[in-house]
Order: C-alpha cells, then structure tokens, then sequence
C-alpha cells in the first residue's frame, strides 16, 4: 500500500516507490526535488529563506536554502544515492505581494539555484516566479514532479 508523504514549511524528507512526496504552500517558499534515477530515491525540501541568520540553530537548518539542500543530499546518500546522479526540479518562489525590489521568493529561487550549482546538481526543470502559490507531488517511481495550482492546469516535469 502506496503512502503520501507529506513535507511541511522547513521540513524535508525522502520516498521510495510506491510512496511519493507532497508539499502544500508554495508561496515565496521553494519545493525542491532531488533525485537519483538509479536506486529510485526522492527527496523533497519545502525552504522558506534563503540564508541562514548568523544566530540560527542546527534546528533551523531545513529552513534556509544554503543548509537545506544539503542537508537533504547527506539524507539521501545514507540511503544509497550518489551525489554525482542526484538531479533536481524546482517549483515556488512566487512573488505573493506587491514590492519594489528583489522579493523574498526571487532570492529564494537565486539562493537554491547557487546552491545546487555549488554542489554540482543539475537542475532539469522549474515552475518558478508569478503571483500564485503551488503544491508539489513527486514520485520516486518516475522522478516526476506536478506542480497543482488553483485555477490552473496542472503542470509535471
């Protein structure tokens, strides 16, 4: 029997078919996706800042992109992945509220971006920007991600 995980704000966690990943909220957070089409492991990480503060604790560390994502990646080692096959597929970062400037969800996408080009992760797909909120599924059977969006058609990288 197939099980939905799901990944709350800050959380993160991995799947293994037949069970598949969920995040609901999508606003300026970022989904991100990872996985390792080999040994069918997939990883999901729902951030909601960038950085991390100079005052943070190693709690906080599935809050920011330049902690999570790597966090994410030792997790999904431990359970047979290779760093060097990990892909990944991005979908938030929405601009949710009128501002002049740099948004908080366009420097979470730049931040998850630099991130995964530090770690040398290929980034295959994104649903990123506008005005609207997301829920991701992602399934460690196909290595697809559906980006679901009210009013919308559903989209899947």
């Amino acid at each position: 029997m197939s099980q939905t995980i799901i990944v709350g704000i800050s959380d993160q966690n991995t799947a293994v078919p037949p069970d598949s990943l969920i995040t609901y909220a999508l606003g300026s957070c970022v989904g991100i996706c990872l996985y390792d089409g080999a040994v069918r492991v997939a990883g999901l990480s729902h951030i909601l800042l960038p950085e991390a503060f100079r005052d943070s604790t190693q709690d906080d560390d599935f809050k920011f992109a330049d902690r999570a994502i790597e966090a994410l990646v030792k997790s999904m080692e431990r359970k047979g992945c290779l760093r060097n096959r990990l892909t990944a597929k991005i979908a938030g970062g929405a601009n949710m509220f009128a501002t002049s400037g740099i948004s908080i969800g366009d420097r979470n996408v730049t931040t998850v971006k630099k991130e995964l080009e530090r770690l040398r992760i290929r980034l295959l797909a994104e649903d990123t920007g506008a005005d609207y909120g997301r829920t991701v599924v992602f399934d460690p059977t196909s290595g697809q991600m559906t980006v679901k969006s009210i009013g919308r058609d559903s989209k899947v990288f």
